[in-house]
């Protein structure tokens, strides 16, 4: 089955002072030496200085600020009315509203474009975001309530039915029989409608926990709470087997370099070396310890040597452990 190529769409991304401003430099780079027929806009979101922020969280290098520009970003400053300091992850929720209402896609800024995005056949009228996940919330406490009960009185707050969101091939008690997802991408026809359901679910959640949320932490899984819900009120869900190149062939969310080199994909590998080869990239990412140590020192082959591809560990806290013992894990 042929799928029809989506309609144009824009791109958000955030960015701000620090680890973010130089993935941003990969992400865009890549982008541009993929996508170079791309219809719509690329933004990055940069929260400004305000009372939700004890810091100025903007970029500080006009190098790094010329350079996301003459890749083709275009600068969203956004204001943080909710979130801020106190939960950065929220700096997504809030950039929504800022962009034009069209059909948006959401990257998180850890992610290398590896092939033509357009080429992916979205439905922005039936929402999804990433299954690249595990099970990392919640925690079930003995006698303090299961996944069922959990999920449960989440779909209930906000008048959701939990049953049609079940993957019924999945055991029951098992985190997967329920739609948890990753917020390392997402997409929608309307970046204000559903920019506005998720700043709504997750204030909710986070100033009024229900009571079986009790004993579950809301930091850093927040958005990630809100994020399935969002979707599944929205007529969306996991997405389909069209949309593999997403956390494949056409993106990598690497999340850190370590990490990247000890797992991903060769191809992976050469696209971020490649990129990151370029003389005006290079000037700027040597200033970021991770690239500077991982790329330029090549400590990154170090890294990939440690790991089977083909044989990783389950669990990515086993990869990250391994790392910090060999003293090549840097953020």
């Amino acid at each position: 089955m042929t799928h029809a190529a989506a309609p144009a769409f824009n791109l958000l991304a955030i960015v701000q002072d620090g680890r973010l401003a130089y993935e941003a430099l990969l992400l865009m780079a890549s982008f541009k030496a993929a996508n170079p027929g791309f219809q719509g806009k690329v933004f990055l979101a940069e929260p400004q200085p305000g009372k939700r922020w004890n810091r100025d969280p903007r970029l500080k290098s006009d190098g790094i600020r010329d350079m996301l520009q003459s890749l083709g970003a275009t600068s969203l400053p956004i204001e943080n009315k909710v979130f801020g300091q106190s939960y950065p992850h929220g700096n997504k929720i809030e950039a929504l509203a800022a962009l034009p209402d069209a059909p948006f896609l959401f990257l998180d800024t850890d992610t290398l474009i590896l092939g033509d995005l357009q080429s992916l056949p979205f439905d922005f009228n039936r929402p999804s975001a990433s299954m690249r996940r595990e099970g990392t919330w919640p925690e079930p406490q003995l006698y303090k309530g299961g996944y069922h009960e959990i999920w449960g009185a989440l779909y209930d707050r906000f008048g959701l039915d939990l049953a049609s969101s079940l993957e019924l091939t999945q055991p029951e008690g098992y985190w997967q029989r329920y739609l948890y997802l990753n917020a390392g991408w997402f997409f929608h026809q309307s970046p204000n409608v559903f920019g506005d359901r998720f700043l709504t679910y997750a204030r909710s959640i986070r100033d009024n926990v229900p009571p079986a949320l009790a004993a579950q932490s809301l930091d850093p899984w927040l958005d990630q709470i809100a994020l399935p819900l969002v979707i599944h009120s929205l007529g969306g869900g996991r997405p389909g087997r069209e949309l593999d190149g997403l956390d494949g062939d056409i993106t990598c969310h690497y999340r850190n370099l370590p990490l990247l080199y000890a797992r991903e994909s060769d191809r992976v590998v050469a696209v971020l070396e490649e990129v990151a080869g370029e003389k005006e990239l290079r000037r700027l990412l040597r200033d970021h310890e991770p690239a500077r140590v991982m790329i330029y020192q090549n400590r990154g082959r170090k890294a990939r040597e440690m790991f089977d591809r083909a044989d990783l560990p389950r669990r990515e806290q086993a990869i990250r452990a391994a790392l910090k013992k060999a003293d090549l894990w840097l953020r």
